[in-house]
Formats: C-alpha cells, structure tokens, sequence
C-alpha cells in the first residue's frame, strides 16, 4: 500500500507521468527510509531548500532521514504541474503535503513544491526539490 496519495486534475502525456511516477517514488523512499532507492533515483548534486531556507546536499539529506531526524508518514502531491524541457529535464510544481516529524516537531504541512529532474540514461533523476 502506498503512503502516497494523488489529487490531479489534469491530464498528462506519456513523458509527464514517467517524471509524476518518478516523483511518487521519491516520495514513498523517504517515508520508507530508502537509502537505497534515494541514492539511485538522486544526482549526485543534488539539493533540498528546506522552507526554514535551509539548503541539505544528498549525503546530508539521506543520513537525515536515517538517523531519525527527518521522519515522513504520508504525502500527498496536489494539482503537479510538470514542464518538460529539451525532452531531458523537466519541472514538477506542486503543492505537497507532508505528515511528517522533523527536527522533533510533528505536524502536517502543505509544501509549496519545486522539482527539477534530469533524463539519463533514459531515467530520470532527481536533481533539486525547493520548497
């Protein structure tokens, strides 16, 4: 069962579901603290911006979910709007709300969301989420 739920009125041709789908499972590996699954389908420079500004590399983000500090129980990724551009990136913005527990504090909040990916090798890779 996923933890990750969809609210999406908008169609979306092949390639906009592959980056939709891709996000999903982003989002399902950090509430399953996937380190595995969260180093293959992240750029090895990759980036967080934190809504405090706070800005975590991949290493940093990933030991942070492992450790217990950044705790995810649910998400869910309202009305995403996904540009593709040159057929190999791509932005998905969206308003994403988290069920989670970070730095100790527990609450529910709606994250006003940016995600860039990258195609390689026909897979696409996350390589910045703003929030």
């Amino acid at each position: 069962m996923s933890d990750v739920s969809l609210i999406n009125h908008t169609e979306f041709d092949s390639i906009q579901m592959e980056v939709l789908n891709k996000f999903k499972e982003f989002q399902q590996a950090i509430i399953d603290k996937d380190a595995k699954t969260l180093n293959f389908i992240m750029s090895e420079d990759y980036t967080l911006t934190h809504m405090s500004g706070k800005i975590q590399t991949k290493k940093e983000y990933i030991e942070d979910i492992a450790n217990g500090v950044l705790n995810y129980y649910h998400s869910t990724i309202i009305d995403p709007i996904i540009v593709i551009l040159e057929e190999k990136y791509a932005k998905l913005n969206a308003d994403v709300e988290l069920d989670a527990k970070v730095y100790g504090i527990k609450g529910t909040w709606t994250l006003h969301t940016e995600i860039l990916m990258e195609k390689i090798e026909n897979k696409w890779i996350l390589s910045k989420w703003e929030n």
